[in-house]
């Protein structure tokens, strides 16, 4: 998980269903109540447990499943709705109730937590697999399949465009990246989505080892020969790209249209060349660059802090009200039922059965009432939240173009490097004005 907030970012274009068996009740309801890397955390449901917090209620499926030899003995479900589109509680409810039907859960113990960030709203669901009746771990068959099969029945059902990984199994977007890339861009700085599009654009441009390797360049990043004779890049720092990886596609089909790496440099080669020719200062000037865009963020920041925080406190709010109301209308059920004599009359004539059947129906209405309520207030702060997002988004994409620049300056002066003579590269360093 964070595969969690992984899964949200690579899978975020429908209800997609993501579900994994494990174990670590402890690690994942620490995750699950993150509000650190979240912006509003919110446990929405925790059925038949004796503890009202997560951590107790997963730790009570842990000591249940010592019972028996199950070691992963929770199924965790993320649901991840379109990003045009504000889920609400019970949405998130029913998507939950089809999933344990369709995998063999139903009635399970379970616990629902909502996740808020950057102007979206995804759950999380926590099943237990062990039957206590029974004692043993329920089989859960196919379970990808089947996930698979109902994130394309929801997004039919709520009128949604299926992504071609749902309209055409197999299908996969250009756009997916593994684990492995993902945590390679993000100790770079870069969003992977934005490195793997430099790769795919760059193959787009060319016909030719050549004109991929001119076309790279552009971007900052420099074609070489990697130890198992396959085509890699470099980006300035020295860092390894595989091609068929970064571009989405087989090895056969790069060579086919690269032909042979063997005349490239190798990677301890090209990576020397990049060191000699990359001076200190450019390093310097690239640095200043990264440190001003990351202070051009600090108003927005400051913004989204105040933001989070006034919006936590109106929910606070809500909720405080909801609490004292729901007490309030308990109790005026509650007085419906006569005591003593008059009560023991009322059970005779049939009159308590009929109060009891009012206070269930009124409950039920008042705890709708409720969730409304909520839903409501979620969707307009949510609204807010976009708005604020939107302005991220423009700057990070101004950033973007800063850097493209960046690397096209770096190519311009490399090849400057290369075309003058040994000793006016010691003497001059490469032109840096933009």
């Amino acid at each position: 998980m964070d595969t969690d907030d992984i899964d949200g970012s690579l899978g975020g274009e429908a209800m997609i269903l993501k579900g994994f068996q494990r174990s670590g009740a402890k690690a994942l309801a620490d995750h699950l109540m993150n509000d650190r890397d979240n912006e509003h955390v919110s446990c929405l449901e925790l059925r038949d447990f004796s503890s009202n917090q997560l951590h107790g209620a997963l730790a009570e499926m842990h000591a249940i499943s010592k019972a028996t030899q199950c070691k992963q003995f929770m199924f965790s479900l993320s649901l991840n709705p379109p990003t045009d589109h504000i889920a609400t509680e019970q949405d998130f409810l029913e998507a939950a109730d089809r999933a344990e039907q369709q995998l063999g859960l139903t009635d399970q113990p379970r616990a629902i937590v909502m996740h808020e960030k950057e102007g979206r709203r995804h759950a999380h669901v926590v099943w237990s697999r062990i039957d206590a009746d029974e004692m043993k771990a329920i089989n859960l068959p196919h379970f990808k399949n089947k996930l698979r099969d109902l994130s394309r029945d929801l997004f039919l059902d709520h009128g949604w465009q299926l992504p071609d990984g749902l309209a055409s199994y197999g299908n996969k977007s250009p756009l997916n990246f593994t684990l492995e890339e993902w945590q390679q861009a993000k100790r770079q700085g870069l969003d992977p989505r934005e490195i793997k599009q430099t790769f795919q654009q760059a193959w787009e441009r060319c016909d030719s080892q050549i004109g991929f390797k001119n076309a790279l360049e552009d971007r900052g990043y420099f074609l070489a020969r990697g130890d198992r004779r396959g085509f890699v890049a470099l980006d300035v720092d020295g860092n390894v790209y595989a091609i068929s990886k970064w571009t989405g596609l087989k090895a056969k089909d790069v060579k086919a249209k690269l032909g042979s790496p063997e005349i490239l440099p190798s990677v301890d080669e090209t990576r020397s060349t990049i060191r000699s020719k990359v001076t200190d200062q450019m390093r310097g000037y690239i640095r200043d660059i990264k440190d001003r865009q990351n202070c051009d963020f600090d108003p927005l920041r400051d913004q989204l802090r105040d933001m989070k925080n006034a919006h936590r406190e109106e929910r606070q709010k809500l909720k405080a009200g909801q609490e004292k109301r729901w007490t309030e209308e308990t109790k005026l059920r509650s007085d419906r039922l006569n005591k003593g004599m008059r009560g023991l009359f009322d059970r005779l004539t049939g009159k308590a059965k009929s109060i009891h059947q009012q206070n269930e129906l009124d409950a039920r209405k008042a705890a709708k009432r409720d969730q409304q309520q909520r839903d409501f207030i979620v969707v307009e702060q949510m609204k807010e939240r976009r708005a604020l997002q939107r302005e991220f988004q423009n700057l990070r994409r101004k950033h973007q173009m800063e850097r493209t620049l960046i690397a096209q300056k770096i190519r311009t002066s490399i090849k400057a490097l290369q075309n003058s003579s040994p000793s006016r590269s010691r003497d001059r360093g490469p032109d840096l004005s933009l």
